[in-house]
């Protein structure tokens, strides 16, 4: 009989179940689970259901037992910056608000008249977002401070689902450090930044690292999905989860994590908390094994999933590329303007920006996707070389993982705009990732190299020159 560990990875469009055992050296892979998820308006604000979600997470857990397939462990990864905040009876506090709500709007002033942009910076080493973790709390003791003053634990989502699970409350680090608030040299809580901006700080829980067993499964999960397995605390940032899913060797490696964002940038043993780098719009998250994620959002695939709904006709994704690949059109959109963050209509904000900038207005399917993949991989290779002038380092390859290493015709773009050579796949990184840290903490690998040399040889890549 073999031995499974459970990725549930929670995407915002959607999540999944992942099984996973070592077979000859391979990692097998079997999605037993899947669910559509998404923002929905609620009093007025984009919010997840998260009742919703765990009652998903249950599901799969149960389809496990269905299947004869019972995990040893379950880990769960979700997006960054979301949070709830727990009473004393450990409910949660009002509506759990997302991060594309525009309820932060303002809040950059209010934090920035305690502390400046350059020296939040220097303190936490991440990139300035209006959705950040720091400016969502702001937003509540702003308009709900009553909510803050009743509130005993933050927990970020996937810290709340292994609450959930376990009944153990943990912060995870990789999850903490998209919050704005972590310590970018200790890793911890930056404890006086909490305190100048007003925070209580008893809601926040010390930080573990990935690997961390969070306890078992809570009596009654226990029964209603039919068994007892670890809770393990995975690089819970999703994207945390598929950096370590690059087939790479060595540490001078860049990777282009890519689903609804596009996250671009290598790992690293120190941050890089200077000027130069935060005006280039790097982050410094946190990573497995005390690493950096030294990277730079850009929008990514969410601007095709977002017309995707609006086109009339039912197109997969690589049909909506084929179509991409057939057309000649020029024009290009700055991929991370606000305007394309939320809006009602993405096709109208791609046609109002080439509008804008006297550009060609692309019409058709073929026409806007076209700008969209040709507005990425441009965007990639500018970050490829604010990335070089940064590190001051040369890479030759550039290695995409999550579902965008799918989109064949980006793949192509990046290696053209780019000018390297890009290795595409695994596709379901996030979860490999995650995967990858339950069977180190379980001693199936000897150290993070000899995970990465078992995904290299378990998963298909594709090269493009």
């Amino acid at each position: 009989m073999g031995k499974y560990y459970l990725a549930v990875d929670i995407g915002a469009s959607s999540g999944r179940h992942i099984l996973a055992e070592l077979h000859d050296g391979r990692m097998d892979l079997q999605e037993v689970h899947r669910f559509q998820n998404g923002m929905q308006e609620k009093n007025g604000a984009l919010c997840w259901d998260v009742e919703q979600l765990f009652s998903e997470i249950k599901t799969g857990m149960k389809k496990c037992k269905e299947i004869g397939k019972i995990p040893v462990s379950v880990s769960v990864d979700t997006w960054g910056v979301d949070f709830v905040l727990l009473n004393k009876e450990d409910n949660v506090i009002g509506d759990t608000v997302g991060y594309r709500d525009n309820r932060t709007e303002g809040m950059e002033r209010k934090i920035e008249s305690v502390i400046s942009q350059e020296e939040l910076y220097r303190r936490t080493g991440i990139q300035k977002q209006s959705y950040n973790t720091i400016y969502q709390l702001q937003a509540i003791k702003e308009k709900y401070p009553e909510q803050l003053e009743e509130a005993e634990t933050m927990l970020m989502l996937p810290d709340y689902f292994h609450f959930l699970l376990s009944g153990e409350k943990k912060m995870e680090y990789t999850i903490a450090s998209t919050s704005q608030m972590v310590d970018a040299k200790t890793g911890d809580w930056d404890w006086e930044l909490i305190e100048k901006l007003g925070f209580p700080k008893k809601i926040f829980r010390s930080v573990d690292m990935p690997g961390t067993l969070a306890g078992h499964l809570r009596k009654e999960v226990k029964e209603e999905v039919g068994y007892d397995c670890a809770v393990v605390l995975p690089a819970s940032h999703d994207t945390g989860s598929a950096v370590l899913a690059v087939p790479a060797e060595g540490d001078d490696v860049v990777y282009i994590s890519s689903g609804t964002w596009s996250l671009m940038g290598v790992e690293r043993r120190e941050p890089d908390c200077s000027l130069e780098s935060m005006k280039a719009d790097f982050t410094n998250e946190g990573g497995y094994d005390h690493r950096y994620r030294y990277l730079r959002n850009i929008m990514g695939l969410w601007m095709i999933q977002s017309v995707k709904k609006e086109f009339e006709e039912e197109l997969s994704f690589a049909q909506i590329c084929e179509r991409a690949e057939q057309e000649q059109i020029a024009s290009i959109v700055d991929c991370n303007d606000a305007s394309f963050m939320a809006p009602k209509s993405m096709i109208q904000a791609v046609q109002d920006f080439c509008r804008r900038t006297d550009q060609q207005v692309p019409e058709s399917v073929g026409e806007i996707a076209a700008v969209i993949y040709n507005s990425l991989a441009r965007c990639y290779a500018d970050t490829l070389a604010h990335l070089e002038e940064l590190t001051g380092k040369y890479y030759d390859t550039v290695y995409v993982v999550g579902g965008g290493s799918n989109a064949d015709y980006l793949n192509k773009l990046t290696a053209k705009y780019t000018g390297r050579k890009v290795s595409a796949g695994p596709g379901e990184a996030t979860s490999i990732g995650n995967i990858a840290v339950q069977m180190l903490r379980d001693g199936m690998f000897e150290d993070l190299d000899a995970a990465r040399a078992c995904i290299r040889k378990s998963f298909h890549i594709r090269m493009y020159e």
